[in-house]
């Protein structure tokens, strides 16, 4: 077998940079490529059903690894079913390549069978988009591609290569595209930082992702323990600081109270350390205040658009947040107490977190399901949440710890739940992996637990089923009451679907069933599902009633 065309260069490029998994669903425009992964048993390959499962799987695995993500993909239909994970890639700023096989070069830019110009398509989400013409470039767009997705905000590239420029022969290369070291902050930014930190009476952390990186957590912890600074950590970023730990202060998500964040706007000092400052962060950029917070305002992230792009900050660290965390620990500015104000922030919390009591008859509450689940989680389950009314008593009231890793998109993407389940429990084999997913979200892409079936991966799956779209019936409800076009779902039976896969399935549709089936689908070592019908009216404004009835069997 020739080990030097094209395709083996491009492969030995990522296997060199430890990219050990591809996800894919094959398509003809690149043969080349899938022939070559014949040649690198090292590199295991995850056959898809759908390009946006794939993508997903990938999005999942680069969050996990903080390795690029990969991702392949036929051209034309196939590309575009995987727009989403680039989206999700970059809204989560989560390293991703996506590679498209293309028409071949002769025929670009004469609308071909399929062809689509992806610098035009992608190029407003993705931070490279490059098309290799030449056999000889591929290697050296791959290290490129691997160097633009891990660096300052992580994000998505797409490499384009036609169809025939993968079979010549070429020097095949095993460069590594050696990390950059991250930026130090500068002594008199840290000490500068320090003294503001000393002598605040009310300061706040705000952590985003970026602690997410090894030792990021641990030097988080470290931080507010030292300098006695509540935590409120970014959108879904629960499990980058311990959610029972006195200095926590809960997410700043899609539903926090005005009573939390007038108190979190009443601090004089907010650290953004790892975080973006998105719209949902800052709940529609109005904590802080844009663009002048009324607090003094330091923001640290490594990247120099981020820094400032919407917030003016009194201190704007272009830098490692990590690193600047580590350097606070060593300073030796004496601690002002500060008691009542840590414990003003985190009653709220705490009490946000207490479980609520439902009263509900047309169905099971999914909280109860959450809390049975959470009494039983091991220490470091993995929790992959799809988007939809369901995934709310997860991220208000489940108590992560790490290493209990949420695997959450930032992008709001329905259909992410299933795939990133997959990915998660490849890429943790020996810790256990929970899915929880919508019926809508199950539809879009639950077509992938084929894969949990082929590998005998033990993953729990949960699906609510409240035969509704249930996160649009609430803006119905709230802005047109009564009036539900679109929204009512007429569902087929989930458990006979999953016994059609050859996963041993159940229903839960009364309270007194949650515990027992939880303990089971915990105890299961192979894949194992179970479908919930779920109460709508739980979810939906008080002044609403209604559970849309369908038609279904098995019940």
């Amino acid at each position: 077998m020739n080990l030097t065309t094209s395709s083996h260069a491009l492969l030995s490029v990522f296997a060199a940079n430890q990219i050990d998994r591809v996800f894919l669903v094959p398509g003809e425009s690149y043969l080349g490529i899938l022939d070559a992964l014949s040649d690198f048993p090292a590199i295991d390959v995850v056959t898809c059903r759908h390009e946006a499962g794939a993508g997903f799987m990938a999005c999942a695995d680069g969050r996990l690894t903080r390795r690029p993500g990969v991702v392949m993909v036929s051209r034309g239909p196939g590309a575009t079913n995987a727009a989403i994970a680039v989206h999700t890639a970059q809204q989560d700023a989560v390293p991703l390549i996506l590679i498209v096989g293309q028409v071949p070069k002769a025929d670009l830019r004469k609308e071909a069978f399929q062809e689509i110009d992806y610098q035009q398509m992608y190029g407003s989400i993705a931070k490279w988009v490059v098309e290799v013409t030449a056999p000889e470039q591929i290697a050296t767009a791959a290290l490129k591609a691997i160097r633009i997705a891990t660096s300052g905000t992580p994000g998505p590239v797409v490499m384009v290569i036609p169809e025939d420029v993968q079979q010549q022969t070429v020097a095949t290369p095993h460069w590594q595209a050696v990390a950059q070291a991250s930026t130090q902050p500068c002594a008199e930014t840290t000490n500068h930082i320090a003294r503001l930190l000393s002598n605040a009476e009310r300061p706040l952390i705000i952590a985003g992702g970026a602690f997410a990186a090894n030792g990021g957590r641990a030097a988080l912890l470290a931080l507010a323990e030292k300098y006695q600074v509540p935590v409120a950590v970014s959108f879904r970023q629960h499990d980058i600081f311990p959610n029972n730990h006195p200095l926590y202060a809960g997410e700043l998500g899609l539903a926090n109270p005005a009573e939390q964040i007038a108190l979190f706007d009443s601090c004089d000092l907010l650290l953004a350390l790892g975080t973006r400052l998105g719209d949902i962060t800052t709940q529609g950029y109005r904590f802080p205040r844009l663009p002048d917070p009324a607090q003094t305002l330091v923001h640290v992230w490594p990247d120099p658009h981020i820094v400032g792009l919407h917030f003016s900050p009194d201190i704007g660290a272009v830098c490692d947040p990590v690193a600047l965390s580590m350097a606070l620990l060593v300073n030796t500015e004496a601690i002002r107490p500060r008691p009542e104000w840590a414990a003003a922030v985190n009653g709220i919390a705490t009490r946000l977190a207490t479980w609520p009591e439902h009263d509900v008859s047309d169905g099971v509450a999914f909280s109860s399901v959450v809390r049975a689940l959470a009494q039983r989680a091991p220490a470091d389950v993995a929790i992959c949440l799809d988007a939809g009314t369901f995934a709310a008593p997860v991220y208000r009231h489940f108590p992560f710890t790490f290493p209990q890793r949420l695997m959450a998109p930032l992008s709001g993407a329905m259909g992410y739940g299933t795939p990133a389940a997959i990915a998660t429990q490849l890429r943790r084999p020996q810790q256990k992996t929970v899915c929880m997913t919508g019926d809508g979200g199950f539809l879009m892409t639950g077509n992938e637990i084929n894969a949990a079936v082929e590998r005998n991966l033990p993953i729990l799956f949960i699906v609510s089923n409240n035969n509704c779209y249930g996160s649009i019936r609430i803006h119905q409800e709230r802005s047109y009451p009564g009036r539900h076009v679109g929204t009512t779902l007429s569902n087929p039976d989930f458990v006979k679907i999953a016994q059609a896969f050859g996963i041993t399935a159940e229903r839960i549709s009364r309270a007194d069933q949650i515990d027992a089936a939880i303990e089971r689908g915990l105890a299961a070592q192979q894949p194992y599902f179970i479908e919930v019908t779920t109460s709508l009216a739980a979810v939906l404004p008080k002044t609403s009633t209604a559970r849309p009835t369908a038609a279904r069997s098995g019940d």
